[in-house]
Protein backbone atom coordinates (compact mmCIF):
# COMPACT_ATOMS: atom_id res chain seq x y z
CA UNK A 1 0.00 0.00 0.00
CA UNK A 2 2.96 2.02 0.03
CA UNK A 3 3.35 3.00 -3.53
CA UNK A 4 -0.16 3.73 -3.70
CA UNK A 5 -0.51 7.37 -5.53
CA UNK A 6 -1.74 9.75 -3.15
CA UNK A 7 -0.23 8.19 0.20
CA UNK A 8 1.86 9.99 2.43
CA UNK A 9 5.43 9.09 1.99
CA UNK A 10 7.15 7.60 5.42
CA UNK A 11 10.16 9.61 4.65
CA UNK A 12 8.66 13.01 5.06
CA UNK A 13 10.24 13.83 8.31
CA UNK A 14 13.44 13.18 6.95
CA UNK A 15 12.80 15.89 4.02
CA UNK A 16 11.27 18.07 6.37
CA UNK A 17 14.76 17.57 9.12
CA UNK A 18 16.68 18.39 6.06
CA UNK A 19 15.14 21.33 5.16
CA UNK A 20 15.01 22.56 9.04
CA UNK A 21 18.91 21.61 8.89
CA UNK A 22 19.18 23.63 5.78
CA UNK A 23 17.56 26.70 7.12
CA UNK A 24 19.48 26.54 10.74
CA UNK A 25 23.35 26.28 8.48
CA UNK A 26 22.26 29.15 6.26
CA UNK A 27 20.52 31.50 8.99
CA UNK A 28 22.94 31.23 12.10
CA UNK A 29 26.03 32.48 10.26
CA UNK A 30 23.79 35.16 8.89
CA UNK A 31 22.38 36.34 12.25
CA UNK A 32 25.39 35.66 13.83
CA UNK A 33 27.39 38.12 10.95
CA UNK A 34 24.26 40.68 11.93
CA UNK A 35 25.20 40.71 15.60
CA UNK A 36 28.78 41.07 15.20
CA UNK A 37 28.62 43.90 12.74
CA UNK A 38 27.35 45.74 15.63
CA UNK A 39 29.71 44.96 18.16
CA UNK A 40 33.39 46.18 19.22
CA UNK A 41 36.46 44.44 19.25
CA UNK A 42 36.47 43.44 22.95
CA UNK A 43 32.92 42.49 22.99
CA UNK A 44 34.01 39.90 19.85
CA UNK A 45 37.01 38.62 21.83
CA UNK A 46 35.09 37.70 25.26
CA UNK A 47 32.17 36.27 23.95
CA UNK A 48 30.31 34.88 21.12
CA UNK A 49 27.65 36.61 19.40
CA UNK A 50 24.71 34.57 21.11
CA UNK A 51 25.82 35.89 24.12
CA UNK A 52 25.84 39.58 22.92
CA UNK A 53 22.69 40.52 24.97
CA UNK A 54 24.24 39.06 28.08
CA UNK A 55 26.77 40.77 30.26
CA UNK A 56 30.36 39.73 29.49
CA UNK A 57 33.61 39.53 31.28
CA UNK A 58 36.48 41.32 30.31
CA UNK A 59 39.80 40.48 31.75
CA UNK A 60 42.53 43.26 31.28
CA UNK A 61 45.74 43.72 32.65
CA UNK A 62 46.26 47.38 34.53
CA UNK A 63 48.38 49.39 36.23
CA UNK A 64 48.02 51.46 39.20
CA UNK A 65 48.88 54.74 39.39
CA UNK A 66 52.87 55.49 39.40
CA UNK A 67 55.05 57.99 41.36
CA UNK A 68 53.77 61.00 40.53
CA UNK A 69 50.22 60.15 42.15
CA UNK A 70 51.31 58.88 45.11
CA UNK A 71 51.31 60.68 48.10
CA UNK A 72 52.53 60.10 52.12
CA UNK A 73 50.21 59.74 55.24
CA UNK A 74 52.46 59.02 58.18
CA UNK A 75 54.92 56.13 57.19
CA UNK A 76 52.18 54.92 54.60
CA UNK A 77 52.45 56.12 51.02
CA UNK A 78 49.18 55.88 49.38
CA UNK A 79 48.01 55.77 45.75
CA UNK A 80 44.14 55.65 44.80
CA UNK A 81 42.10 55.96 41.27
CA UNK A 82 40.06 54.05 39.45
CA UNK A 83 40.51 50.89 37.11
CA UNK A 84 37.80 51.00 35.10
CA UNK A 85 35.23 53.46 33.07
CA UNK A 86 32.94 51.15 33.03
CA UNK A 87 31.08 47.52 33.98
CA UNK A 88 31.59 46.04 37.43
CA UNK A 89 34.73 44.56 38.39
CA UNK A 90 34.41 41.37 40.08
CA UNK A 91 37.62 40.13 40.75
CA UNK A 92 41.69 41.02 41.16
CA UNK A 93 44.39 39.72 41.61
CA UNK A 94 48.02 40.76 41.90
CA UNK A 95 50.32 37.42 40.60
CA UNK A 96 50.38 36.03 37.02
CA UNK A 97 50.17 32.71 39.40
CA UNK A 98 46.97 33.62 40.74
CA UNK A 99 45.33 36.50 38.56
CA UNK A 100 42.14 36.48 40.20
CA UNK A 101 42.40 35.28 43.05
CA UNK A 102 40.45 38.23 45.15
CA UNK A 103 37.03 39.11 44.59
CA UNK A 104 35.59 42.29 44.75
CA UNK A 105 36.23 44.13 48.28
CA UNK A 106 38.71 42.27 49.35
CA UNK A 107 43.08 43.15 49.87
CA UNK A 108 45.42 41.87 48.17
CA UNK A 109 49.10 41.48 48.74
CA UNK A 110 51.29 43.58 46.44
CA UNK A 111 54.76 42.60 45.11
CA UNK A 112 56.66 45.27 46.86
CA UNK A 113 55.08 44.26 50.55
CA UNK A 114 52.34 46.74 50.32
CA UNK A 115 48.05 46.24 49.78
CA UNK A 116 45.47 47.31 47.85
CA UNK A 117 42.43 47.19 48.23
CA UNK A 118 39.79 47.11 44.72
CA UNK A 119 35.90 47.95 44.92
CA UNK A 120 32.97 46.60 42.43
CA UNK A 121 32.89 49.72 40.74
CA UNK A 122 36.98 50.13 39.75
CA UNK A 123 38.30 52.40 42.63
CA UNK A 124 41.34 51.27 44.47
CA UNK A 125 43.49 52.31 46.86
CA UNK A 126 46.96 50.99 47.53
CA UNK A 127 49.51 51.88 50.65
CA UNK A 128 53.25 50.55 50.99
CA UNK A 129 55.88 51.25 53.76
CA UNK A 130 58.42 52.62 50.82
CA UNK A 131 57.36 54.93 48.00
CA UNK A 132 55.84 53.14 44.88
CA UNK A 133 57.99 53.20 41.61
CA UNK A 134 57.88 55.43 38.59
CA UNK A 135 55.13 52.78 37.06
CA UNK A 136 52.90 51.46 39.35
CA UNK A 137 51.83 48.14 40.19
CA UNK A 138 50.45 45.62 37.95
CA UNK A 139 46.89 44.03 38.82
CA UNK A 140 44.78 41.74 36.64
CA UNK A 141 41.15 42.37 36.68
CA UNK A 142 38.03 40.69 35.65
CA UNK A 143 35.14 43.35 34.51
CA UNK A 144 31.51 42.56 33.96
CA UNK A 145 30.49 45.04 30.60
CA UNK A 146 26.87 45.67 30.16
CA UNK A 147 26.25 44.51 26.34
CA UNK A 148 26.54 47.64 24.01
CA UNK A 149 25.99 47.99 20.21
CA UNK A 150 27.47 50.56 17.90
CA UNK A 151 27.08 52.02 14.78
CA UNK A 152 30.58 52.78 14.07
CA UNK A 153 31.63 49.72 12.32
CA UNK A 154 29.30 50.72 9.21
CA UNK A 155 30.38 54.31 9.39
CA UNK A 156 34.05 53.02 9.18
CA UNK A 157 33.95 50.49 6.70
CA UNK A 158 31.69 52.47 4.15
CA UNK A 159 33.54 55.78 4.41
CA UNK A 160 37.16 55.20 5.55
CA UNK A 161 37.73 51.68 4.59
CA UNK A 162 36.44 52.39 0.69
CA UNK A 163 33.51 49.57 0.77
CA UNK A 164 31.03 52.51 -0.30
CA UNK A 165 32.92 53.36 -3.34
CA UNK A 166 33.04 49.10 -3.87
CA UNK A 167 29.22 49.02 -3.36
CA UNK A 168 28.69 50.91 -6.24
CA UNK A 169 31.42 49.86 -8.66
CA UNK A 170 29.89 46.55 -7.97
CA UNK A 171 26.49 47.62 -8.34
CA UNK A 172 27.98 49.18 -11.62
CA UNK A 173 28.85 45.33 -13.16
CA UNK A 174 26.29 43.61 -11.69
CA UNK A 175 23.57 45.38 -12.72
CA UNK A 176 24.35 45.21 -16.90
CA UNK A 177 25.89 42.39 -16.47
CA UNK A 178 22.29 40.74 -15.55
CA UNK A 179 20.34 42.46 -17.87
CA UNK A 180 22.23 42.12 -21.03
CA UNK A 181 22.09 38.16 -20.89
CA UNK A 182 18.62 37.96 -20.03
CA UNK A 183 17.91 40.24 -23.37
CA UNK A 184 19.94 38.65 -25.63
CA UNK A 185 19.41 34.62 -24.34
CA UNK A 186 15.20 35.40 -24.16
CA UNK A 187 15.55 35.65 -28.27
CA UNK A 188 18.14 32.94 -29.01
CA UNK A 189 15.58 30.25 -26.51
CA UNK A 190 12.55 31.87 -28.57
CA UNK A 191 14.67 31.16 -32.21
CA UNK A 192 15.94 27.74 -30.68
CA UNK A 193 12.39 26.51 -28.61
CA UNK A 194 9.55 27.66 -31.63
CA UNK A 195 12.20 28.78 -34.71
CA UNK A 196 12.40 26.33 -37.72
CA UNK A 197 16.06 26.87 -39.50
CA UNK A 198 18.81 24.85 -40.35
CA UNK A 199 21.21 24.27 -37.72
CA UNK A 200 18.89 24.10 -34.88
CA UNK A 201 20.01 21.13 -33.26
CA UNK A 202 23.37 21.52 -33.86
CA UNK A 203 23.45 25.04 -31.86
CA UNK A 204 21.43 23.51 -28.76
CA UNK A 205 24.47 20.88 -28.66
CA UNK A 206 27.07 23.73 -28.82
CA UNK A 207 24.72 25.81 -26.28
CA UNK A 208 24.26 22.34 -23.85
CA UNK A 209 28.28 21.81 -24.51
CA UNK A 210 29.22 25.15 -23.81
CA UNK A 211 27.55 24.46 -20.03
CA UNK A 212 30.79 22.19 -19.16
CA UNK A 213 33.72 24.64 -20.21
CA UNK A 214 35.44 25.86 -17.50
CA UNK A 215 35.43 29.99 -17.72
CA UNK A 216 39.37 29.96 -17.02
CA UNK A 217 40.01 28.65 -20.44
CA UNK A 218 38.52 31.64 -21.82
CA UNK A 219 39.78 34.16 -19.64
CA UNK A 220 43.54 34.95 -21.16
CA UNK A 221 42.34 35.05 -24.41
CA UNK A 222 39.23 37.06 -23.69
CA UNK A 223 41.22 39.89 -22.28
CA UNK A 224 43.71 39.46 -25.33
CA UNK A 225 41.07 40.22 -27.75
CA UNK A 226 39.40 43.12 -25.38
CA UNK A 227 42.84 44.49 -25.63
CA UNK A 228 42.90 44.38 -29.06
CA UNK A 229 39.70 46.72 -29.75
CA UNK A 230 40.34 48.82 -26.56
CA UNK A 231 38.01 47.72 -24.38
CA UNK A 232 40.50 45.94 -21.91
CA UNK A 233 40.44 47.11 -18.24
CA UNK A 234 37.12 48.71 -18.30
CA UNK A 235 33.81 48.53 -17.62
CA UNK A 236 32.14 47.14 -21.15
CA UNK A 237 34.57 44.73 -20.92
CA UNK A 238 33.54 43.06 -17.43
CA UNK A 239 29.92 43.18 -19.09
CA UNK A 240 30.59 41.74 -22.22
CA UNK A 241 32.93 39.17 -19.94
CA UNK A 242 30.13 38.19 -17.70
CA UNK A 243 27.24 38.29 -20.34
CA UNK A 244 29.26 35.59 -22.75
CA UNK A 245 29.93 33.67 -19.47
CA UNK A 246 26.58 33.40 -18.11
CA UNK A 247 24.65 32.85 -21.99
CA UNK A 248 24.97 28.86 -22.19
CA UNK A 249 23.17 28.61 -18.94
CA UNK A 250 20.57 31.63 -19.80
CA UNK A 251 19.82 29.92 -23.07
CA UNK A 252 19.43 26.35 -21.77
CA UNK A 253 17.30 27.57 -19.03
CA UNK A 254 14.86 29.62 -21.17
CA UNK A 255 14.22 27.31 -23.93
CA UNK A 256 13.86 24.22 -21.75
CA UNK A 257 10.87 26.59 -20.52
CA UNK A 258 9.48 28.17 -23.63
CA UNK A 259 9.16 24.81 -25.19
CA UNK A 260 7.35 23.57 -22.83
CA UNK A 261 4.86 26.36 -23.01
CA UNK A 262 1.26 25.07 -24.91
CA UNK A 263 1.78 25.05 -28.95
CA UNK A 264 -1.99 25.86 -29.09
CA UNK A 265 -1.28 29.32 -28.19
CA UNK A 266 1.51 30.25 -30.41
CA UNK A 267 -0.43 28.33 -33.32
CA UNK A 268 -3.60 30.51 -32.61
CA UNK A 269 -1.52 33.53 -32.41
CA UNK A 270 0.10 33.33 -35.85
CA UNK A 271 -3.19 31.80 -37.42
CA UNK A 272 -4.11 36.08 -36.14
CA UNK A 273 -1.57 37.06 -37.73
CA UNK A 274 1.10 37.82 -35.22
CA UNK A 275 4.84 37.93 -36.14
CA UNK A 276 7.23 36.12 -34.43
CA UNK A 277 8.57 39.14 -33.05
CA UNK A 278 4.72 40.29 -31.10
CA UNK A 279 4.47 36.49 -30.67
CA UNK A 280 8.17 37.04 -28.98
CA UNK A 281 7.17 40.36 -26.93
CA UNK A 282 3.36 40.28 -26.19
CA UNK A 283 2.72 35.84 -25.03
CA UNK A 284 6.48 34.46 -24.85
CA UNK A 285 8.30 36.57 -22.54
CA UNK A 286 5.47 37.24 -20.12
CA UNK A 287 4.36 33.64 -19.87
CA UNK A 288 8.26 32.94 -19.24
CA UNK A 289 8.73 35.63 -16.50
CA UNK A 290 9.14 32.60 -14.12
CA UNK A 291 12.61 31.37 -15.88
CA UNK A 292 13.80 35.07 -16.31
CA UNK A 293 13.77 36.08 -12.65
CA UNK A 294 15.44 32.14 -11.45
CA UNK A 295 18.07 33.42 -14.07
CA UNK A 296 18.50 36.22 -13.12
CA UNK A 297 18.96 35.55 -9.63
CA UNK A 298 21.62 32.71 -10.35
CA UNK A 299 23.36 35.75 -12.79
CA UNK A 300 23.39 38.74 -9.95
CA UNK A 301 24.46 36.75 -7.14
CA UNK A 302 27.21 35.04 -9.08
CA UNK A 303 28.14 38.34 -10.60
CA UNK A 304 28.00 39.91 -7.62
CA UNK A 305 30.53 37.57 -5.61
CA UNK A 306 32.97 37.35 -8.60
CA UNK A 307 36.18 38.33 -7.84
CA UNK A 308 38.05 36.17 -10.69
CA UNK A 309 36.78 37.87 -13.88
CA UNK A 310 36.59 40.99 -11.68
CA UNK A 311 39.91 40.74 -11.19
CA UNK A 312 41.15 40.44 -14.71
CA UNK A 313 38.80 42.87 -16.50
CA UNK A 314 39.39 45.48 -13.86
CA UNK A 315 41.83 47.44 -12.61
CA UNK A 316 43.08 47.64 -9.04
CA UNK A 317 42.29 51.33 -8.46
CA UNK A 318 39.24 52.28 -6.17
CA UNK A 319 37.32 53.79 -9.50
CA UNK A 320 36.99 49.98 -10.00
CA UNK A 321 37.65 48.04 -7.14
CA UNK A 322 34.48 45.89 -6.45
CA UNK A 323 33.31 44.94 -3.07
CA UNK A 324 34.88 41.19 -3.22
CA UNK A 325 38.15 42.95 -3.87
CA UNK A 326 37.97 44.98 -1.20
CA UNK A 327 37.29 42.33 1.42
CA UNK A 328 39.91 40.09 0.21
CA UNK A 329 42.26 43.73 1.25
CA UNK A 330 40.79 43.93 3.85
CA UNK A 331 41.66 40.30 4.92
CA UNK A 332 44.91 41.13 4.29
CA UNK A 333 45.53 44.19 6.13
CA UNK A 334 42.55 44.17 9.13
CA UNK A 335 42.50 40.20 9.71
CA UNK A 336 42.30 40.98 13.56
CA UNK A 337 39.47 43.74 13.12
CA UNK A 338 37.17 41.29 12.97
CA UNK A 339 34.30 43.71 13.76
CA UNK A 340 35.52 45.63 10.31
CA UNK A 341 35.29 42.25 8.70
CA UNK A 342 31.79 41.50 9.88
CA UNK A 343 30.35 44.59 9.10
CA UNK A 344 31.88 44.70 5.68
CA UNK A 345 30.78 41.00 4.58
CA UNK A 346 27.33 41.92 6.06
CA UNK A 347 27.22 45.10 3.48
CA UNK A 348 28.17 42.57 0.76
CA UNK A 349 25.52 40.15 1.16
CA UNK A 350 22.42 42.58 1.97
CA UNK A 351 21.60 42.89 -1.36
CA UNK A 352 21.71 39.02 -2.58
CA UNK A 353 19.51 38.67 0.18
CA UNK A 354 17.09 41.30 -1.19
CA UNK A 355 17.45 40.06 -4.42
CA UNK A 356 16.96 36.31 -3.02
CA UNK A 357 13.92 36.75 -1.07
CA UNK A 358 12.56 39.26 -3.58
CA UNK A 359 12.49 36.57 -6.10
CA UNK A 360 12.85 32.96 -4.58
CA UNK A 361 9.14 32.20 -5.54
CA UNK A 362 9.88 32.64 -9.15
CA UNK A 363 13.00 30.11 -8.38
CA UNK A 364 11.46 26.21 -8.37
CA UNK A 365 9.00 26.89 -11.01
CA UNK A 366 12.21 28.22 -13.18
CA UNK A 367 14.36 25.44 -12.36
CA UNK A 368 11.87 22.79 -13.08
CA UNK A 369 11.33 24.40 -16.38
CA UNK A 370 11.07 21.10 -19.06
CA UNK A 371 11.36 18.82 -16.76
CA UNK A 372 7.27 17.85 -16.80
CA UNK A 373 5.22 17.54 -19.76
Amino acid sequence: MDNIAGTRSSLVWAVHLAVVALVLLWTLPTLGLLVSSFRDRDQIAATGWWAALFPAEQRMVVRLAGADEQRQEGDLWIVEGDLTEEGTLNRFGTSARAPFAHAAGETGELSNGGRVTVEADGSYRAEASQPFGDRGPRLFVAVDTAPRFTTANYERVLFAEGIGRAFLNTMTVTIPATIIPILVAAFAAYALAWMEFPGRALLIAAVVGLLVVPLQLALIPLLQLHNAVGIGKDYLGIWLAHSAFGLPLAIYLLRNYMVGLPREIIESARVDGATDFQIFVKIILPLSFPALASFAIFQFLWTWNDLLVATVFLSNTPEQLVMTGVLRELLGSRGGDWEILAASAFVSITVPIVVFFAMQRYLVRGLLAGSVK
